[in-house]
C-alpha cells in the first residue's frame, strides 16, 4: 500500500491513500518520514519511498513551472 504524507497532527500523521486521508498513529509511521513525502507501509510501519517522493516533486515542479512559468 502507498500514500502521501499530508501532515503531522498530534500523535497522528495523516496519509493520504487513494484519496482518503487516514489517521496513523506516529509509532507507525518511519521517524524519518516528512510531509509530503511519499510512503509506503512495509511490515507494518511507514516508510519514505525516496524513488515516489522525487517523481512527485518533479511532477508537482512541472506543474508549478507550467502555470507560472520558469
Amino acid at each position: 500500500m502507498t500514500g502521501y504524507v499530508e501532515s503531522f497532527e498530534g500523535p497522528y500523521c495523516r496519509i493520504e491513500v487513494d484519496g482518503n486521508i487516514q489517521a496513523v498513529p506516529r509509532e507507525q509511521v518511519d521517524p524519518k518520514v516528512k510531509a509530503g513525502d511519499a510512503v509506503e507501509l512495509k511490515e507494518g510501519k511507514w516508510v519514505t519511498d525516496p524513488a515516489a517522493t522525487k517523481r512527485r516533486t518533479d511532477e508537482i515542479k512541472k506543474l508549478m513551472d507550467d502555470v507560472w512559468g520558469s
